[in-house]
């Protein structure tokens, strides 16, 4: 009859894993600010003067029908328009350093000892 024992030990596998620690996160916010500025403008207005014809005044100014003459009174009209203008670029990089760090850690061996008893001799007792 044969018999066995088998011995093991741990050895130490290093490695590495990723996982996350943490974010960076870059948030976008809309302020609105209240302008006001003075803008000059130009308006039309109609000055009225009554003379008497002169001699010879053929009135060839174009009458409406009911008797009235129609001149055209303009003014300026402000026109306001908002432009997006790009301010600032926001750039995040990342990058990966290395860094050593000394590992410890326990590592059990497992040890076979051979007693015999009597007269018995035995082979290669270390292991």
């Amino acid at each position: 009859m044969t018999g066995h024992l088998t011995r093991h030990e741990e050895e130490l596998a290093l490695g590495t894993e990723r996982a996350a620690v943490g974010s960076v996160r870059a948030t976008k916010r809309t302020e609105t600010e209240h302008v006001a500025e003075i803008v000059a403008r130009d308006v039309e207005e109609a000055d009225i003067e009554r003379v008497a014809p002169a001699e010879g005044d053929t009135g060839q100014i174009e009458t409406l029908p009911d008797g009235s003459v129609s001149i055209p009174i303009f003014e300026e009209r402000l026109v306001v328009t908002k432009e997006l203008v790009v301010r600032e670029r926001v750039v995040i990089r990342k990058r990966t350093t290395t860094e050593d760090h000394r590992v410890e850690a326990d590592l059990r061996r497992e040890r076979i000892e051979i007693e015999s008893t009597g007269d018995v001799e035995v082979e290669g007792r270390e292991g």
